[in-house]
């Protein structure tokens, strides 16, 4: 939530600047209002978010609770679908204003509503004469309460609309407000606020140019959400703070969700608290995911049984395999000291974090200046690919490499500063050596600079002499010998520094960012069961349906309709008795052959009765039976009428679940 105010807080700032701009104009009655009067405009502010309409009610909050804090308490949040007619919307907005709540089912026939005791009408006219009424009573209160309220609120605050989701709203329900509006702008501070989730040119989609003319339109965008994605596995999962993390394929299957589904970041974090939850709940040695100050007492505090799950551990087991045979007897069979070196493994795979952040942060410095980005541009991007193997094995980091031997110095230069500042800011004690590498790497860099202006003089040196000599036989003699210097050219030292600074990162990135699943009891601190995740974000309905209609014992827990193999209960519901005698018969089934057998599996358990009246009366209950559940049935999308022959319907659905 902290990350998602800050990366909000700019676009919030800007519309909050706009807003106090039109409700200062509408105060002190500049030039600028009476114009904007005179051609009846309405300040309006185009909110473009993206179609990641999940994420918009987080921004609206967020945008409601600074203009009550800072400008205006009058703030109304209205939807399309409370708002299906301008009478509807009035009185949405009147009763939000008014602080009251309005059932628009109980109105639909009413234009009033209730406030303390008393009926108003839901008209522009009314809001109005209630604006101006709160505002002279807020100007008459005592001077203690005039301050506080000052303080917060400006002195004649304005009247802020926010529509979410404009596309939504009909077009005929914005001309009538906008133009009922524009005709009191004078009298009523209003200013509007458009959430787009599309495109700006939305605006004059819905509206004609007599009507959006009436709107004085600001544009604001808000961050991409890609950018947001990024900033939040960027300050969430990339970093030392949280013990947590999620494994190569977990991580995947969330942004994968993200991309090619909804766009949501809400969406995906509700997937990382799934996680979090599912590890914790599912993991016995979860407890020792934790701070390194938490880490000894709860790793002296594991029983036998624990000790025994870490000894299970693949991970473990092969840590083992690689000790001498005295260790691994004592690491078998001795609690205390396996206890011992758990808390060891735990705080290098704790230091392992932090340098891998660190050193990743580096490598992305460098590949996200290249053209055409082989590692990708954003950071999830190379971590993902850092996960999932040995990146320096990749066809894309060599091409990365290759690239970035033909950096520029000046380029070069960026980058390496880039990097100290990552290393120092880290907490990591291993880096010391390293940033005084990199230092040196600058010094050379200014070095060289010193030294090709020498070069260059010395050049313009060689050029003057060589003008002068205007012999033929030596002209030819120094054409010759700078051909064959640039035939036999050796490494400038520029290039040679660029290749040492290229492979000293790479040594840092074959030394720190190893894939988390060869480091020791990863499995303690990673989630890995994409599968689970899985099973749980992505729905399958058609599985779930014919579990539902085959065995619906699976979902209502009862034991009457257990049955066996491909045997048909007839105390199952009607839908489940038609759904199974439907997977018996071929593309075409005869509704009176399926009725049939429908009345044989119902009366199987009922006895045979003599009345012929009372007979009857069974049958139609059946009859009518079988029609309900064949419908639900036709409803659910398993078959459908047949054009071939009118007493029968074609199965629609093949293969097995």
């Amino acid at each position: 939530q902290q990350i998602q105010e800050d990366l909000n807080k700019q676009l919030l700032d800007n519309l909050v600047s706009f807003l106090s701009r039109s409700h200062s104009n509408f105060q002190e009655k500049t030039t600028e209002w009476t114009c904007r009067m005179k051609f009846r405009e309405i300040p309006t502010a185009a909110l473009v978010l993206g179609v990641n309409v999940t994420d918009h009610d987080l921004t609206f909050k967020g945008l409601s609770d600074v203009l009550q804090d800072n400008i205006t308490p009058y703030v109304a949040l209205l939807e399309a679908k409370d708002c299906p007619g301008i009478k509807n919307l009035m009185q949405k907005l009147m009763g939000q204003l008014m602080n009251c709540d309005i059932d628009v089912d109980s109105l639909e026939d009413e234009d009033c509503v209730q406030v303390s005791q008393s009926r108003i009408r839901c008209s522009m006219p009314s809001l109005i004469s209630w604006y101006e009424c709160v505002t002279k009573k807020t100007d008459s209160e005592t001077p203690s309460k005039k301050r506080n309220s000052s303080s917060r609120h400006w002195r004649s605050p304005p009247v802020v609309v926010i529509f979410k989701d404009m596309e939504s709203f009909t077009t005929k329900v914005l001309q009538d407000f906008i133009v009922i509006s524009s005709q009191h702008i004078h009298e009523l501070p209003l200013v509007l606020v458009f959430g787009i989730a599309t495109s700006p040119m939305i605006i004059h989609r819905l509206l004609p140019h007599s009507v959006s003319s009436l709107l004085c339109i600001e544009l604001f965008q808000s961050l991409s959400c890609k950018e947001h994605l990024s900033t939040i596995i960027d300050k969430l999962l990339l970093t030392s703070q949280f013990p947590f993390k999620l494994g190569e394929k977990v991580l995947q299957v969330l942004i994968n969700i993200f991309l090619y589904h909804d766009f949501s970041v809400q969406n995906f974090i509700k997937g990382f608290q799934l996680c979090v939850l599912e590890h914790f709940y599912s993991e016995p040695l979860s407890v020792l995911c934790c701070h390194l100050e938490d880490l000894k007492g709860r790793v002296f505090a594991l029983s036998h049984d624990q000790c025994d799950n870490i000894r299970r551990l693949p991970s473990f087991r092969r840590y083992v395999e690689k000790q001498e045979s005295g260790k691994q007897i004592q690491l078998l069979t001795n609690d205390s000291f396996l206890k011992e070196e758990t808390e060891k493994l735990l705080e290098d795979l704790h230091v392992y974090h932090e340098n891998y952040v660190s050193i990743l942060r580096c490598l992305h410095v460098f590949t996200s200046s290249l053209p055409k980005y082989p590692l990708g541009k954003q950071i999830r991007e190379l971590h993902c690919a850092c996960l999932e193997n040995q990146v320096w094995e990749t066809e894309e980091y060599e091409s990365s490499l290759q690239l970035a031997r033909m950096l520029n110095k000046t380029d070069l230069v960026t980058m390496l500063q880039q990097c100290v500042e990552i290393l120092m800011s880290s907490s990591g004690k291993e880096f010391d050596k390293t940033v005084e590498k990199l230092k040196e790497f600058l010094t050379q860099f200014q070095n060289l600079e010193a030294e090709a202006s020498q070069e260059r003089d010395a050049s313009v040196s060689s050029q003057n002499e060589l003008q002068k000599k205007t012999d033929l036989y030596h002209l030819q003699k120094t054409l010759l010998e700078w051909k064959e210097s640039r035939r036999s050219k050796k490494l400038t030292k520029f290039e040679m520094l660029r290749f040492e600074v290229v492979d000293y990162i790479d040594r840092l990135v074959r030394k720190y960012l190893v894939p988390a699943d060869s480091r020791t009891l990863h499995e303690i601190v990673y989630f890995n069961a994409a599968a689970v995740l899985r099973g749980h974000l992505n729905a399958a309905p058609r599985t779930a349906l014919h579990t539902a209609l085959n065995n619906p014992h699976w979902y209502l827990k009862n034991q009457a309709l257990k049955c066996d193999g491909g045997s048909i209960s007839n105390k199952a519901p009607d839908i489940c008795i038609v759904y199974k005698l439907h997977l018996e018969c071929g593309r075409l089934i005869n509704l009176v052959d399926w009725l049939e057998a429908f009345s044989t599996v119902v009366m199987a358990a009922e006895e045979p009765n003599a009345d012929a009246a009372s007979s009857d009366q069974v049958d139609d209950i059946i009859h009518a039976r079988f029609i309900r559940a064949v419908s639900e049935l036709e409803l659910l999308g398993f078959i459908k009428p047949s054009k071939q022959k009118t007493d029968h319907v074609a199965r629609l659905t093949w293969g097995g679940c």
